[in-house]
């Protein structure tokens, strides 16, 4: 019996499932889908608002003490297209749509979707909680309960929480971790098919990515001074001492002398150092970086949006994490809701041999292909328009490897 021919949007369906499934990191944060561009189809630049929770100050006695709203709001950007070209006929249109997808699309597909799982890792970059020693791979349960550490520490809920880590971490992590007391079912997953898996010390999942980020640190010193002390509420920026011509890297992290976090609920000290990253590169000159752009911006314990419990003082020790111009891998631990990624529709063109657009779990994939008399071929060509960004990054930590 002949086969059906293949239509268009069962092979746009099909594609979204095989991106849906070949995603890791990305699976595993906050997917939001903007419908509003449904009708029109969106442009690379579109931007999302996304409203952040209200955080106040709880006052002592009967006195009814009345505060201003203080929501927070943050951008995201859908600023990032990717696609993939692939040539099919109209001889594959008639084969069984399983075997059309294991054969044409699931190979281009797989290498779409490591390519957003790659971009969107980006986000360690606005990511300032860090665990676990520079230039060793993470190989205990420690690590990956000091990481539950910070996110208690900063408030996120209990689950969901992932880990997403690279092909060493995870090698490391699952060998030394294979004799603790892990359920047998557990035990039995890891050894078969080497990897963490779900329902580990807390973790909903913790799974293996190839696109986890390397980082290279600045040129910097390992230590420097701050210039200047901080008396402002909410100051983003922060001037450090330098040498020469160095450098601050985007994503380099460091702390600061007596200067520690606090629990965003009850703004008492944790003991620990608060870390902050810097979001801009920055150059040192005439003995100073000036006014480094720095996440998360300075609040003392009297603010609703309390930080830290002081300011950073004049000719304080900044500690930088890690050796300089040094490249290490970055994994995330995080909550689902630290990180946002968001797509959007596409215009689906007229005139064209097929056109198809599908959504699915928030993500939204266009599907084109057109005839091209020039060189008598039928090239295809599969969409994704999304952006991504850090909505609530003390609710995630970076894994230093």
């Amino acid at each position: 019996m002949a086969n059906n021919i293949l239509t268009i949007d069962m092979i746009t369906r099909k594609s979204l499932e095989i991106l849906e499934n070949s995603l890791v990191l990305t699976r595993n944060i906050n997917r939001q889908y903007d419908d509003s561009f449904a009708v029109q189809g969106a442009k690379i630049g579109s931007t999302l608002r996304i409203r952040l929770p209200d955080r106040a100050l709880v006052t002592d006695g009967a006195a009814l003490q009345v505060q201003d709203d203080n929501e927070q709001y943050t951008t995201l950007t859908v600023n990032s297209q990717k696609h993939i070209g692939v040539n099919f006929t109209t001889a594959e249109l008639t084969m069984q749509l399983d075997d059309f997808a294991e054969r044409v699309l699931k190979p281009r597909i797989s290498q779409l979707a490591s390519s957003i799982d790659a971009d969107v890792a980006n986000v360690f970059k606005s990511t300032f909680n860090s665990v676990g020693t520079p230039g060793t791979t993470p190989a205990t349960s420690m690590v990956l309960l000091q990481a539950q550490q910070k996110l208690n520490e900063s408030a996120a809920p209990m689950s969901p929480r992932y880990a997403t880590v690279n092909p060493a971490a995870n090698a490391g992590l699952v060998e030394g971790m294979k004799g603790l007391f892990n359920p047998t079912n557990t035990i039995s997953r890891q050894f078969k098919n080497g990897m963490m898996g779900e329902g580990v010390l807390g973790f909903d999942e913790v799974n293996m990515s190839q696109s986890i980020k390397q980082f290279t640190t600045g040129s910097r010193n390992t230590t420097g001074t701050v210039t200047t002390t901080v008396s402002t509420q909410g100051q983003a920026t922060i001037d450090i001492t330098g040498s020469g011509s160095q450098t601050l890297a985007a994503g380099d992290v460091f702390t600061i002398a007596g200067v520690y976090a606090v629990n965003p609920q009850t703004r008492e000290s944790t003991g620990s150092l608060q870390q902050f990253v810097v979001t801009a590169a920055n150059t040192a000159s005439g003995g100073a970086y000036t006014s480094v752009a720095i996440s998360p911006a300075i609040y003392t314990a009297s603010n609703a949006l309390a930080t830290v419990d002081s300011f950073p003082q004049a000719s304080a020790v900044v500690t930088f994490l890690g050796a300089a111009s040094t490249q290490y891998p970055q994994n995330l631990v995080y909550h689902k809701d630290a990180y946002t990624f968001a797509t959007a529709d596409l215009l689906l063109p007229q005139g064209v041999d097929m056109a198809s657009r599908q959504v699915h779990n928030g993500i939204s994939l266009r599907v084109v292909r057109q005839y091209d008399i020039n060189n008598d071929r039928m090239p295809c060509r599969i969409d994704v328009l999304y952006g991504y960004s850090a909505i609530r990054p003390q609710m995630a930590t970076r894994l230093w490897g």
